[in-house]
């Protein structure tokens, strides 16, 4: 059993600031590091919850592309497609401001160049999870090679849809075929609220489990997980959260692997606030715990 991630993987630039400037202006930052993000995030949560996991999507040809190939090899993480010839892995600029909250400024490479023929090389074993990152899915990415793939991924594959901050900017011929086909949809709370146009959280969440199972993340108050149009909260845990940065990826890296391990939907969901929990204590992106340090939180 392992998860296929078809989502993108790029480099973070993270930079520490006080606060965000307003228009025009400018604010002093202190640079605390280099290192792959986006789906890279949530791969290495599954991974290091004991979920055998490989990067199925695009990786470049250059600085970028090497430092992302040898931090998936650090992770033990499978890749499953050869570089992209003459394009480097794409880069985002993540801003911390002091309350660990995080903004983002996103420029795609080779990772938005996945082609429906790379993608028809993959091939799912029985018992595979598939995981789907909302910045895949814009057109100007791959959501074209991505939606047309999914048509083919067999029903037997639980399949989660992360559709990220950027949800409004996907077509929304890609995104009924993405949600349709998942089994999953994980989401902030934002991003609940641009797809439901409802402001109260339960609302938000009660129309999108109309349309499927689906979580939507709650920062420290955990999340609500719809099942079957059931709405139920699982709370999170208390800590001190220093740096935000790839939090929700955990969370979704972690909900697969626990689901995978046999857990129901609900205790998977507080496995996941778990895991975010901890990451979120952690300075940079990938921060996510180890199977035995998610356990001592639990216990």
């Amino acid at each position: 059993m392992t998860l296929i991630s078809v989502g993108n993987v790029i480099v973070d630039l993270t930079i520490d600031v006080p606060a965000l400037p307003e228009r025009g202006g400018d604010v002093l930052g202190r640079a605390t590091g280099t290192t792959p993000g986006g789906s890279f995030n949530t791969m290495v949560a599954a991974t290091r919850q004991g979920l055998p996991t490989a990067y199925g999507g695009a990786h470049g040809t250059g600085p970028f592309g090497d430092r992302v190939r040898a931090a998936l090899a650090a992770e033990g993480i499978g890749v499953l497609q050869h570089p992209t010839p003459d394009t480097d892995t794409g880069y985002d600029i993540a801003l911390t401001e002091s309350d660990g909250e995080r903004t983002f400024v996103t420029v795609f490479g080779a990772e938005a160049s996945l082609t429906a023929d790379a993608l028809a090389g993959i091939r799912l074993a029985e018992g595979d999870l598939v995981h789907v990152s909302g910045y895949g899915l814009l057109e100007s990415t791959n959501g074209r090679a991505i939606a047309g793939w999914l048509g083919s991924v067999g029903s037997d594959h639980v399949v989660l849809v992360d559709p990220g901050p950027l949800v409004g900017d996907i077509h929304p011929a890609v995104w009924a075929v993405a949600q349709a086909r998942a089994t999953w949809v994980s989401c902030n709370l934002r991003e609940a609220r641009l797809m439901t146009g409802e402001s109260e959280p339960a609302a938000a969440a009660e129309a999108l489990a109309a349309r499927g199972d689906v979580i939507v993340r709650l920062g420290a108050d955990g999340c609500l997980v719809g099942v079957r149009g059931a709405l139920t909260h699982v709370p999170g845990f208390p800590v001190t959260a220093i740096d935000t940065n790839g939090a929700g990826d955990a969370h979704a890296g972690a909900f697969l692997a626990a689901l995978a391990r046999g857990a129901d939907p609900l205790a998977a969901a507080r496995a996941a606030n778990a895991c975010a929990a901890i990451a979120v204590t952690r300075r940079g992106p990938a921060t996510a715990p180890t199977l035995g340090e998610l356990a001592q939180l639990l216990d």
